[in-house]
């Protein structure tokens, strides 16, 4: 039998790119300087091409940070083929090494990887978890972002979203270890562990890069050890962002697993945290690190190690696309975060995500992200929304 190869995709050109700021609606973060309905943290990116198809993106920062940073990277997207992301992503990073590595740009840079592996897909008909070398799960189930309230509110919030459907949940920030009171801490915990039941995943993320954390080793270790009482899957960012030696002795010593990474961007900030042993599950952040490019060399790079991969997914609901596009590709990637009531999550999607009878989510199997953003829900939230379509 002679095959016969489909024609080669001719090449698309990149003829703009756009950010949208998203603000009005944005959720708190439980931060010591907590955000503002009215703050931006988030921005979505379109990257838009001379075949019509446009792909898009989410950013982590505020949006007029990636709007500046655009203007930056600009010069070296115009013209490049929107279906060669690995290597346009690596260009841009390549190129811009020297103002920096970690910040606004390579922030931005995600949400333009993220929308050029949107356009790939759509042009070859195929989702990006098929593109990123095989599905290994068609579901996955959501762990519900909640922040941490006084126990009384604490199991009524989590009661709440466990009657929606959530089987899985993560309470965290809030008064947690900043009220300095160690029985308010388990006491937020049981209270959450009661209002799901046992049934149910509990995971804990004291937000210690928060501004002016108070604690240090002895308190995590303390801490863990009461975690281990209510069955808590893990222990997240348990301590400062760059106390590696911390992290590295808790992990040997804590009852529960430890989780980190969220604050790190770029493969190469990873690997002496993946090298010494420090987590036991590596959360990148996809709409930080760098994008989907990025994100997968992590987790290859984690994979090597031993490091079980779940992504951190405070973000959109582009964010949770590309996340779940993830989960698809890679076989540990068995949970993914899903903030609790946040707008930019459930209000702007043609067909919002919904839960099955299980408590979980299925991944698209459209082309590219597979989603479709709702204009006029969109709309809301930022100001030009349709500046992202034309």
């Amino acid at each position: 039998m002679v095959f016969n190869a489909p024609a080669r995709l001719p090449s698309i050109k990149i003829t703009k790119v756009v950010a949208a700021p998203l603000f009005g609606e944005s959720p708190k973060g439980g931060w010591s300087n907590e955000i503002r309905p009215e703050d931006s943290i988030h921005a979505l990116i379109a990257v838009q091409t001379d075949a019509g198809i446009t792909g898009f993106g989410s950013v982590f920062t505020d949006g007029r940070l990636a709007q500046a940073g655009l203007k930056v990277l600009e010069p070296l997207l115009i013209g490049e083929n929107a279906l060669e992301p690995e290597r346009v992503a690596e260009k841009l990073h390549q190129n811009t090494f020297w103002m920096g590595r970690g910040g606004t740009l390579t922030h931005t840079i995600s949400g333009i990887d993220i929308a050029l592996w949107d356009i790939l897909g759509k042009a070859t008909g195929l989702p990006v978890g098929q593109l990123l070398g095989g599905i290994h799960r068609r579901k996955v189930k959501p762990y519900c972002s909640l922040l941490m309230e006084e126990p009384a509110r604490m199991k009524d919030v989590v009661a709440e979203y466990h009657a929606k459907g959530f089987r899985a949940f993560k309470i965290g920030w809030g008064p947690f270890g900043r009220a300095m009171d160690t029985k308010l801490d388990e006491a937020i915990v049981r209270a959450a562990r009661e209002g799901i039941g046992p049934g149910s995943k509990l995971f804990v993320d004291a937000g210690a890069s928060d501004a002016w954390w108070p604690h240090g080793l002895k308190w995590a270790m303390r801490t863990a050890e009461m975690l281990k009482d209510f069955d808590v899957g893990w222990f997240e960012e348990a301590l400062k962002p760059d106390a590696i030696d911390d992290y590295c002795h808790l992990r040997r010593v804590s009852p529960v697993p430890i989780a980190g990474g969220e604050v790190l961007t770029r493969r190469q900030s990873f690997l002496p945290w993946l090298q010494r042993g420090a987590f036991d599950i590596v959360q990148p952040d996809v709409t930080k690190v760098g994008g989907i490019s990025e994100q997968r060399r992590i987790v290859f790079l984690a994979q090597e190690f031993g490091v079980k991969y779940i992504g951190h997914g405070w973000n959109t609901a582009l964010g949770v696309a590309a996340d779940l596009q993830m989960a698809s590709a890679f076989p540990d990637a068995d949970l993914v975060e899903f903030i609790g009531g946040s707008p930019y999550v459930d209000g702007i999607l043609a067909e919002p995500f919904t839960l099955d009878g299980d408590g979980d989510l299925t991944i698209p199997d459209k082309p590219g992200l597979g989603v479709e953003i709702d204009r006029d829900k969109l709309a809301r939230y930022t100001p030009d929304a349709a500046s992202l379509w034309k």
